[in-house]
């Protein structure tokens, strides 16, 4: 009887802990469409689990973004884009970089020599693959490139990014689709005034 008993228990706490474990990961579950609610709102982007993310970038996106790929030079679909606008991220959606900012570098990736908004700017050291580099990442933790202290004057910096770690957003549409969350429009927190680069992308 007392063996029964145990074996009772036993199959009584497990049940009780695949419970919790469920409870658990269901808590920690974003669906996509709570996930594009948040990127619309830029509220809580570093609370999406990267099985959700997965679900909405390309491969290649998430690749970059969250395993810290590298596309391979001169094959990035924004190397040679010229049009004015605003550079988000791919997945976040935060404003980074601006047209001004670009220019052409000549190693194979977009390159700017300054940020839109470094409020939405993260720099940590990067110590991968035996190099000592700057890793450049969004405020909610997506992998965009590196920057390098070659760049031109003023800032002497070149900000090296990977195209699908970019979307862009041409200057002709609403404002409104760049403005983190708690500015008025016309104002941007962090926001570098756009300016025109020593050597224009060209």
């Amino acid at each position: 009887m007392k063996a029964i008993a145990s074996k009772t228990a036993l199959c009584a706490l497990i049940a009780a802990l695949s419970g919790l474990t469920a409870t658990a990961l269901s808590a920690d579950a974003v669906s996509v469409a709570e996930a594009r609610a948040r990127i619309d709102s830029g509220q809580q982007l570093d609370t999406i689990p990267k099985a959700t993310w997965k679900k909405i970038l390309t491969p290649e996106q998430y690749d970059i973004l969250w395993r810290k790929g590298t596309e391979r030079a001169f094959t990035g679909k924004l190397l040679d884009n010229k049009d004015q606008g605003v550079y988000l991220t791919a997945g976040c959606r935060l404003p980074v970089f601006h047209s001004s900012q670009k220019y052409k570098s000549g190693t194979g990736w977009p390159s700017f020599w300054d940020v839109f908004d470094k409020d939405n700017i993260v720099l940590k050291k990067d110590w991968s693959w035996g190099m000592n580099r700057i890793e450049v990442l969004s405020k909610c933790g997506e992998h965009l490139g590196h920057v390098f202290d070659d760049g031109p004057d003023p800032t002497g910096l070149r900000y090296c990014i990977n195209s699908d770690a970019l979307v862009f957003l041409p200057e002709e549409q609403d404002d409104t689709a760049i403005r983190p969350a708690g500015t008025s429009p016309g104002q941007r927190s962090g926001a570098t005034a756009p300016g025109n680069p020593p050597e224009p992308d060209e």
